[in-house]
């Protein structure tokens, strides 16, 4: 089996369901791991109506996903596998290994083996890894793939740039994003997450995580802001009131972090380009 993990917000999702679409032909065979997933969400469950008045039989089987990607040989996905409680994960072994789900219920213990072609494609953020660790069983079932944030700044800002065309396309937005201020937006999120300016200044780093879909996030929004409250262009001091909320989103303490970039690297920059400065009054102003 596979596990993509990485930081919030660098794609393992999106890879996981390209990667199932173009290799089983279906990506909506998917598990949400959350802390109240079940058993049954795995395996399979009951029509408790028609068991009472027919008792256990096939036809009133309630298939997972797992279980109909078994019976197609399909690829399953399980997103945030690691917010699963370690019961819920345990579940996964026996199918991992026998590739096999037993129904005990079912006279003769009829159960389901997987067609060849099945398989699991989990996701995990590194920053839940301690919530609920995998057991040393599981991960050895695992081939683990670590997606890092985009190191380089102009495949970033490719990124940003055809994603939010994407998106700002989708709801129908004449809005278009200038290379300027994507490369500002670019800039602010890189210097912020990274701790350290182009210019080589250190600087205090926020909880949250800055990631590449939170940049596309400031640059849709901003991008909906100027078409409805603005004049239709999206400028820097949109970008700059967008970006707040993005920043300080898990520690009102982040404040300071915003505060200390616009004081050491923004303010310098606006003394000589103008978007710059529309990013420094905007920013401040929201406050």
């Amino acid at each position: 089996a596979l596990l993509l993990v990485g930081e919030p917000g660098t794609g393992k999702s999106w890879l996981s369901e390209h990667l199932a679409a173009a290799i089983s032909g279906c990506s909506t065979l998917t598990i949400q791991g959350t802390a109240g997933t079940t058993e049954d969400q795995i395996k399979y469950a009951w029509n408790i109506a028609r068991v009472i008045a027919e008792g256990p039989r096939p036809d009133n089987l309630i298939p997972s996903p797992t279980m109909s990607a078994m019976q197609q040989g399909a690829l399953l996905r399980f997103e945030e596998i690691t917010r699963c409680v370690p019961d819920v994960q345990d579940a996964l072994v026996s199918i991992l290994s026998d590739k096999r789900i037993a129904i005990p219920e079912l006279p003769g213990d009829q159960g389901v083996a997987a067609r060849p072609g099945f398989n699991v494609m989990a996701t995990a953020n590194s920053r839940d890894q301690g919530v609920n660790q995998l057991s040393a069983a599981l991960k050895r079932r695992f081939n683990y793939i670590h997606i890092p944030l985009v190191a380089d700044k102009q495949t970033e800002m490719a990124i940003v740039r055809e994603r939010s065309a994407q998106l700002i396309a989708r709801y129908c937005v004449p809005t278009p994003i200038e290379e300027p201020i994507l490369d500002l937006l670019t800039t602010v999120f890189r210097e912020i997450r990274g701790g350290r300016s182009e210019q080589g200044v250190s600087l205090k780093s926020p909880t949250t995580t800055l990631s590449t879909a939170e940049a596309i996030g400031v640059a849709l929004d901003a991008a909906l802001h100027a078409r409805f409250f603005g004049n239709g262009q999206v400028s820097a001091a949109s970008i700059a009131r967008n970006l707040v909320g993005s920043v300080v989103k898990e520690d009102l303490a982040d404040q300071a972090v915003l505060r200390e970039y616009l004081t050491l690297v923004a303010k310098k920059r606006a003394a000589e380009q103008a978007h710059w400065r529309d990013f420094v009054d905007a920013a401040e102003a929201s406050f």
